[in-house]
């Protein structure tokens, strides 16, 4: 089921949360499609009211802790996936050295980096990550968001002690509030009680 029209349940993410930084990459260039993903119409950040609330929670316990949350994605159009899917198919190879060096284009679906449906699409995902409050720097986490690779992997052994703590602090406080984590990215989450479990929303960012 898609859905052309925003549902009354959506909120943007500052509304609720003032103080929560965003770094939206899909409206800007600097993402592995290198451009600008259909679908993205304004650098905010859009997120079902339930899942914006429980990350209301999340964020009032990492400033507890002088950290503060950095969002990169929620919520995200078929369109914008199905943009995804296209540059999957294509030649093109410019954001490779950043986003995906380890990985042929070509095994992208097969390994399950690129999928033709997405659960930020039902409203209740989210991509973020921790700054320090005080040095206003991200949290090292040891790989940046979108790397297509092991290294994502939560507990990938590869990283620094510290740098495996830091995604556990991350996982830890998005579990408390009702969150669950995903196997193959320490950055992505979804409210386990979702409130549009079975429906790929299609409405634009804006």
């Amino acid at each position: 089921m898609t859905d052309i029209s925003r549902p009354d349940g959506f909120v943007s993410v500052t509304d609720v949360i003032p103080d929560a930084l965003l770094d939206v990459r899909y409206y800007s260039t600097y993402n592995f499609v290198g451009a600008r993903v259909d679908g993205y119409e304004a650098p905010i950040v859009l997120l079902t009211r339930e899942a914006a609330d429980a990350l209301a929670l999340v964020n009032a316990d990492m400033r507890a802790q002088g950290l503060r949350l950095m969002i990169y994605d929620g919520y995200r159009p078929q369109q914008a996936v199905d943009h995804f899917v296209r540059w999957a198919e294509n030649k093109d190879e410019s954001m490779r050295a950043a986003f995906y060096p380890d990985v042929d284009k070509a095994d992208l679906f097969e390994r399950g980096f690129i999928a033709r449906r997405s659960g930020h699409s039902r409203g209740s995902t989210v991509d973020l990550t921790l700054l320090d409050e005080k040095s206003g720097t991200p949290l090292d986490m040891g790989g940046p968001f979108d790397f297509f690779g092991e290294l994502s992997h939560p507990d990938y052994p590869g990283v620094t002690p510290e740098q495996h703590e830091n995604r556990m602090l991350l996982r830890q406080a998005m579990l408390n509030r009702g969150f669950k984590p995903l196997s193959t990215e320490w950055w992505h989450f979804t409210l386990v009680n979702e409130p549009y479990p079975d429906t790929y929303f299609d409405f634009p960012v804006r």
